[in-house]
């Protein structure tokens, strides 16, 4: 769905609020997280880690990702992560977020993040409609650099 056919576009985090959303955040749930040090996710997975996050991979593809456990499940990701999921950080095709932002919404997660190149306005409505902060179409990785640097 495009923003322009809906009277009721779902409001985007601004830079301000994503520099507040990543300087409170403390537990990440990597959607999507691959083994494969070749993959997009597999760096920004390493990145979030040295940058002091405590992220877990959900990926039921995966039995571990730099030598973090993998689990299939957000639910499965809180109880790993001990507690409220802070960032649910999507590297899924587009058309598969909706159901992460529905499963997102069911575990009360803070935040959906939907990775540099996945637009969906129907999974952003989902979980701003379900009071979670939503940014779409920007990296963890590059949002944090910018922020350390500022």
């Amino acid at each position: 769905m495009n923003p322009a056919d809906s009277p009721r576009q779902p409001a985007l985090l601004d830079d301000a609020e994503i520099v507040e959303l990543l300087r409170t955040a403390r537990r990440i749930a990597v959607v999507g997280a691959s083994s494969n040090p070749a993959r997009p996710s597999n760096g920004v997975f390493r990145s979030l880690v040295g940058a002091g996050y405590l992220c877990v991979p959900v990926n039921p593809n995966e039995t571990e990702v730099e030598g973090v456990a993998a689990v299939a499940t957000l639910a499965e990701a809180e109880a790993a992560l001990g507690g409220r999921i802070d960032i649910v950080d999507v590297f899924r095709r587009s058309e598969l977020t909706e159901d992460i932002a529905r499963e997102s919404v069911a575990v009360r997660a803070r935040a959906l993040w939907l990775q540099l190149g996945l637009v969906n306005w129907e999974a952003t409505r989902i979980a701003a409609e379900g009071g979670l902060a939503v940014v779409m179409d920007r990296c963890t990785a590059i949002e944090i650099r910018r922020v350390s640097r500022g």
